[in-house]
């Protein structure tokens, strides 16, 4: 998320005009979102195994909370992939640039919220 929010989005928006920029962002997701999808398993599967180890009754309290926040995270990533994700490839294919950035943009916002909860989650498991 921090290439993608901090590097690759302000270079695209700086250099190329929307249709690139667009298809340059979409095909950078195409990518990404099956890594995504392992990371999302992996992370899950290991704090359920980390959970089951000590019990829910002994974790601490910020486990509870990392993992309250993740699954939070996961389904606003399974909303941004199934939703305007999958919008913005097809106004891609079909050429419809002012849909495809709508839905870009709408993608950014998403990133940015899970951007955010992953820091917290971080933050909490820290302090809690």
């Amino acid at each position: 998320m921090s290439l993608v929010l901090l590097a690759l989005r302000p270079a695209a928006l700086r250099v190329l005009e929307p249709p690139l920029r667009q298809q340059l962002m979409l095909q950078v997701l195409r990518g990404f979102f099956p890594l995504v999808w392992l990371s999302i398993a992996l992370l899950l599967g290991s704090g359920a195994w980390a959970l089951a180890s000590v019990g829910m009754a002994a974790a601490p309290p910020g486990w509870h909370a990392m993992l309250g926040i993740g699954l939070l995270m996961t389904a606003v990533f399974a909303y941004l992939y199934f939703a305007p994700y999958r919008r913005a490839c097809r106004a891609a294919r079909e050429a419809r640039w002012p849909e495809a950035g709508a839905a870009l943009q709408r993608i950014h916002r998403l990133v940015q919220l899970n951007f955010a909860l992953g820091w917290l989650a971080i933050a909490l498991v820290v302090l809690l």
